[in-house]
C-alpha cells in the first residue's frame, strides 16, 4: 500500500516565527559535535541526549529569543530538522501536515 503525502505550504513558517516547537524533543548524540559539556544528559548505561530543563524544553534553547545559544555546535540532528519539512510543519502545528490516501 503506497500513501502519498503532500505538503501544504504555508509562507508564515519561517526560523524568524518558529515556536522552536523542534526544541521540545529528545535529541540523541550519537555522534561529537561540540555540544558543550552542560547541555549533555548522560544515562546510566552511558548514552547521552541534549538535557532539558523542567519546562522540557531544550536546555541551550534561549527562552526569550527563541534562538540555539550552542548554533554553530548543535547535534547534527538539529540542522537535518529543515524549515519547512514535513518533520518541522507536524512539530509546528500538526494541522499544517496532510497526508492523502
Amino acid at each position: 500500500m503506497k500513501i502519498a503525502a503532500t505538503l501544504v505550504e504555508d509562507s508564515n513558517i519561517s526560523c524568524a516565527s518558529c515556536k522552536a516547537s523542534c526544541c521540545r524533543l529528545e535529541v540523541m548524540l550519537i555522534s561529537e559535535t561540540g555540544v558543550p559539556e552542560q547541555f549533555i544528559k548522560r544515562d546510566e548505561w552511558g548514552g547521552e541526549v541534549m538535557a532539558r530543563l523542567e519546562d522540557g524544553w531544550c536546555a541551550a534553547l534561549d527562552r526569550d529569543t527563541m534562538l540555539c545559544t550552542i548554533y554553530e555546535n548543535r547535534p547534527f540532528i538539529c540542522g537535518d530538522f529543515a524549515t519547512g519539512s514535513f518533520e518541522c510543519l507536524d512539530e509546528y502545528e500538526p494541522r499544517y501536515s496532510k497526508i492523502i490516501r
